[in-house]
């Protein structure tokens, strides 16, 4: 590719007609399939396939064992955890071809998926939400929520920063870490600082 500004490990592949951003690091035995865009300072780690015309923004970071199907989109400075699972398709079977069924899922800003969790298809995972290790996510998340289990439950609000969110009676919290201010109303949270 012309103007290569990114790193690829030789025994990664980048098949033609995907365009990767500029310090973007793609390491052992990972596939970037065709009409891929992903961004800049990505790090796509050890063993990850991502499918042919997946979208990634800058900064977002997939660890080992991942892979990222057709259909997903994932916003800048999403984390994906090592083996965490997406699927494209709501019911697989081996001898029909459904690839004309791919469901699309949009990982927003900012949210963080742990190791070994599933997001099924179709669903949405709001801005800095953060799913823990080993959940299956069957159903949209709210920006900022906080998801564990099988199904995934919401137990709670995390910060930018991914830190838990302790709302006082008026709705409000405030990051230990870095001091920024959120309000939670009618089941929403929003950063009002």
């Amino acid at each position: 590719m012309p103007n290569k500004n990114y790193f690829a490990h030789e025994t990664a592949l980048v098949d033609e007609g995907s365009v990767l951003g500029e310090g973007t690091k793609v390491w052992h035995f990972s596939h970037i399939m065709p009409n891929c865009i992903i961004g800049e300072r990505c790090n796509i780690g050890q063993n990850v396939v991502i499918s042919p015309e997946v979208k990634l923004g800058n900064n977002v970071k997939i660890q080992n064992n991942v892979s990222v199907y057709t259909g997903v989109i994932c916003e800048d400075d999403v984390f994906l955890g090592p083996s965490m699972v997406f699927t494209n398709v709501i019911n697989p079977r081996s001898a029909i071809n459904r690839r004309g069924e791919y469901a699309k899922t949009t990982v927003k800003k900012g949210a963080s998926i742990g190791a070994n969790a599933t997001i099924v298809c179709g669903n949405d995972i709001g801005e800095y939400a953060f799913i823990g290790a080993g959940a299956v996510v069957t159903k949209d998340v709210p920006a900022y929520a906080l998801l564990v289990g099988n199904p995934a439950k919401q137990i709670g609000w995390v910060g930018e920063y991914g830190h838990r969110l302790e709302f006082d009676e008026s709705g409000l919290a405030k990051c230990p870490e870095s001091g920024q201010q959120y309000k939670l109303e009618n089941n929403t949270v929003t950063r009002i600082s």
